[in-house]
């Protein structure tokens, strides 16, 4: 019994070793007591349970899309993991995202989404807020180029059905939600299970780098929760000179 216990405490140990070695270089962007280093409308979010918490109801609906952005810089090549819930309507969270002049209100933006909705229809999919619409459906790895005739392009390839990537959502309850982006290849994944990626070949429009945000969508009242919001920059990938030979750095 002795050495089947002492056996179980170095596997929890390693355990506990690999999770924090998984978590090595993520900084914490929430603190799950304030909205400090966000800024958002006051009249629809506010902290709760130890979560960022998105609300309109009946007699507090907002007219329009609105966002609460993160005020620590500018998302470029990172790794973003966090956990979400939401009851009724649509959400998202924003990246590489830029500010909307013009509109409902002054926290409007737009850029790439990682989509979340209630149904989950829509949950994991690539849309492009105010910017191409939807750019990269579940289980697609969708290639982004523009024709000749100036129009978007998609080249997609399915790596999974539709139906096996929505299994692995639960509806109303935490999930956890992780955004890969490095340079213009962009890959989100739901409770450990890729839902879609993007390669971004579309020189004119796409960003490198730009705002989080996380979304509150006009319509039916809706109740969205986020919370275990980390995230770590990755490293700009060196780029290879001519003949496959890595570019030296300037003296």
């Amino acid at each position: 019994m002795k050495k089947i216990v002492i056996l179980l405490g170095l596997a929890a140990f390693a355990f506990f070793g690999q999770a924090v070695a998984a978590e090595k270089g993520f900084k914490s962007i929430f603190d799950g007591k304030t909205l400090d280093g966000w800024d958002g409308n006051p009249k629809f979010w506010s902290v709760e349970d130890g979560a960022i918490t998105g609300k309109t109801t009946k007699e507090n609906p907002t007219k329009g899309n609105t966002f609460i952005i993160w005020n620590g810089g500018k998302t470029g090549d990172f790794d973003l993991r966090l956990d979400y819930k939401i009851v009724g309507g649509n959400s998202g969270i924003q990246y590489r995202s830029f500010n909307l002049k013009n509109k409902a209100d002054k926290w409007r933006v737009g850029g790439y989404q990682a989509d979340i909705d209630s149904s989950p229809t829509f949950s994991g999919i690539c849309y492009g807020e105010a910017f191409r619409g939807i750019l990269s459906l579940r289980g697609k790895k969708t290639t982004l180029t523009v024709g000749d005739d100036g129009k978007l392009k998609k080249n997609e390839e399915e790596f999974a059905k539709d139906a096996d990537v929505a299994k692995a959502i639960k509806k109303e309850k935490w999930n956890s939600y992780r955004i890969v982006a490095r340079g213009y290849n962009l890959t989100q994944y739901i409770n450990g299970v890729k839902t879609t990626q993007v390669i971004d070949r579309d020189k004119k429009t796409r960003r490198a780098d730009g705002l989080l945000a996380l979304q509150l969508h006009a319509g039916p009242p809706m109740n969205v929760q986020f919370k275990n919001m980390r995230i770590k920059e990755l490293p700009k990938r060196v780029r290879k000179a001519g003949g496959g030979k890595k570019a030296k750095a300037k003296k």
